[in-house]
């Protein structure tokens, strides 16, 4: 059913089978774009490069054309490619490898599978965008706290806790300061309806006013 177009009774690619399938990718890219843009906060330039990727990847599949020593090379080209870890920025890396997934599937002239694919994921990301479904609990936070070194850590903060949050667990703890400070790391689940301002009120009151920050997991910040 996902049969190529490409003829592998000839040699060489048509020009036809060629503009086909560069249309194909081009027209899937601008699709991948307009999917990201629409479902996520961007830029220009990305979506530029969204539109594009496939195009560029398709072509060089066909320059490759079962070449193992081209093949070699362009990955070896690849391999000099880096993408920056931005916090909270997975869908680029998920568009990325949507549109490269695309243009390696016109630049092997499976263009009805390439097409049936992105419809497929397309309306995936837009159902998991804009509805309920995998969304994590938004009482989920990340809880920093700077201490002084002659604080006892580990039942200061258990009252404060037992009040306002339904868990808390402390992940991580580093020294500061040449040893006089400690900035502690909780996973916390805080209840319905409180106030997070008095919460944070209660923790600057036993921390000695020091730095305190509450954030969601995939924006957490140094404190």
């Amino acid at each position: 059913m996902f049969n190529t177009i490409f003829d592998t009774t000839t040699a060489g690619l048509s020009i036809t089978t060629g503009l086909i399938c560069a249309a194909t990718a081009l027209v899937l890219g601008l699709i991948i774009a307009l999917t990201h843009m629409k479902t996520s906060q961007t830029s220009k330039g990305f979506l530029v490069t969204l539109a594009t990727l496939p195009l560029l990847v398709m072509s060089v599949m066909i320059m490759i054309n079962g070449n193992l020593g081209t093949s070699i090379a362009i990955l070896g080209a690849f391999s000099l490619i880096r993408f920056r870890s931005i916090q909270g920025q997975a869908k680029e890396l998920l568009s990325v490898f949507f549109a490269m997934m695309v243009g390696l599937a016109c630049g092997m002239g499976h263009i009805l599978f390439g097409t049936i694919i992105t419809i497929i994921a397309v309306v995936a990301i837009f159902v998991f965008t804009y509805t309920n479904f995998l969304t994590p609990n938004r009482n989920q936070r990340v809880l920093k706290i700077v201490i002084p070194e002659d604080l006892d850590y580990e039942e200061v903060f258990n009252d404060i806790f037992k009040k306002y949050t339904s868990r808390a667990e402390l992940v991580r703890m580093k020294t500061m300061n040449m040893g006089s400070l400690y900035k502690l790391t909780y996973d916390i689940t805080l209840k319905s309806n409180i106030k997070t301002k008095e919460f944070l009120d209660e923790i600057r009151v036993k921390n000695c006013n020091l730095k305190v920050l509450l954030s969601q997991p995939v924006c957490e910040e140094e404190v």
